[in-house]
């Protein structure tokens, strides 16, 4: 195998994919250099074409709270895919993992699996078209609910890292239905549901923002989301793709208390494996095909493999403690990570809810994307690769979630630490 197999085949890539990779980020334009191309995960390691293993925190943007190929996932999978991948015809493990939802998110009493968090945010709107009768949609400047087009606006995630605000190829007519909101401002939304008055079908919202890194609602944020939304009539959707199964077994919702009309989820539902689903009440569920008028369908929906993994993990995820030690594993490498940054008197901010957390370069604070903006990018492109020069693999953007997972034990998590200690006393001499 040859020295740099990663560039060898990014340069192969580069030829027959759009800029040699299937989801932006993943081409490292916000901070440089060749992507590594990994082979192989194991527990809390990746392991990329070189045989070069890393600690891994972006844990595929998400889904693997377990950590990479768990073994008890792999042996349900195994016995699943034997009997068949997909049958285009209803399942008992469909049912299953319906049921199981609704039990641990009691907002959700039907719900529809779909392939993709995009998919799930895209639909849940339509639905809640449909039973509002109205049009527009509110969401917030900075959080990401897919590409679907009329959700792509003043999005985060790769947008932010691109500079983009918005994407060509979507009609203006499109844009002009969704209006933009700023997180963790409730004025803002009261202006524009008192604005258009009888016209907002619903407000769509990240409860914890993961899109344009990791920004936490302030206290009573989400109940004023919630008390706006009923006073004018229009639905409440929680976009929990990333937060549902990482904060709690019960979500954001849980964590915070507030019931939502509609959820999105996906990454973890799946457990690994593409899958996702939006669910509601029975009364705002009952619009969809075959019951009502409103037209959702898709071919690979609730294959039973991808099922499968989402099963067994989310049984796993249901054991005695294990939201307390993803807490506490969050908290060593946060705490860690500040004691880092006070040492070298490095100016950083980190935000964190639970096991998910980004450090924002350069700032005091971050509650919205306005702020989460000006973070020092180039002194982020310095810590993402010396933290890689040193075996961790962080997630290649400054405006994305790094995940910790069941996998990584106090000896990785200080092994992190170190490498970021290493690399911060390196960057105050330069």
């Amino acid at each position: 195998m040859s020295a740099d197999h990663s560039t060898r085949l990014y340069e192969r890539a580069i030829k027959k994919i759009p800029g040699g990779v299937n989801s932006p980020v993943r081409a490292w334009k916000a901070v440089g250099g060749i992507p590594r191309f990994v082979a192989r995960g194991a527990g809390a390691y990746v392991f990329d074409a070189d045989k070069k293993k890393y600690l891994d925190f972006v844990a595929s943007w998400g889904p693997l709270i377990l950590g990479h190929a768990h073994p008890k996932v792999l042996a349900a999978l195994k016995k699943t895919a034997a009997a068949g991948t997909t049958f285009g015809a209803p399942t008992e493990c469909e049912v299953k993992l319906a049921e199981l939802v609704c039990r641990l998110m009691p907002s959700v009493e039907q719900l529809r699996l779909v392939s993709s968090g995009t998919e799930a945010a895209m639909s849940a709107i339509r639905l809640a078209r449909a039973f509002t009768q109205r049009t527009k949609i509110v969401k917030f400047e900075g959080c990401y609910h897919g590409h679907s087009d009329g959700l792509l606006v003043k999005a985060g995630s790769g947008l932010a890292t691109l500079g983009l605000p918005d994407s060509p190829g979507i009609p203006a007519g499109f844009a002009r239905e969704t209006l933009i909101a700023r997180f963790n401002d409730v004025a803002t939304v009261q202006e524009l549901f008192a604005h258009h008055r009888g016209e907002i079908a619903a407000l769509i919202v990240e409860p914890v923002c993961g899109n344009m890194g990791v920004i936490p609602p302030k206290p009573g944020f989400l109940a004023s989301l919630r008390k706006i939304t009923r006073r004018y009539g229009a639905l409440l959707i929680f976009d929990e793709v990333i937060t549902g199964f990482r904060v709690g077994l019960g979500g954001a919702q849980a964590l915070y208390k507030v019931k939502p009309d509609l959820t999105c989820l996906g990454k973890i539902l799946g457990g690994g494996l593409p899958l996702a689903a939006f669910g509601g009440s029975r009364k705002i569920m009952s619009l969809l095909a075959p019951d009502g008028p409103v037209y959702q369908a898709g071919t690979l929906s609730g294959n039973p493999v991808a099922v499968t993994a989402g099963l067994t993990t989310l049984k796993l995820l249901a054991r005695p403690d294990t939201y307390r030690l993803l807490e506490m594993r969050g908290k060593r490498l946060e705490d860690g990570f500040t004691n880092v940054l006070e040492k070298h008197r490095l100016k950083a901010v980190i935000n964190r809810v639970g096991s998910m957390m980004t450090i924002f370069f350069g700032l005091d604070r971050v509650i919205n994307a306005t702020e989460a903006g000006k973070c020092n990018r180039q002194q982020f492109a310095r810590f993402f690769h010396g933290m890689l020069r040193r075996g961790v693999y962080l997630p290649p953007a400054p405006f994305e979630a790094a995940f910790v997972s069941l996998a990584h034990k106090k000896t990785d998590l200080d092994k992190a630490i170190a490498a970021f200690d290493d690399w911060a006393a390196g960057e105050v001499k330069s």
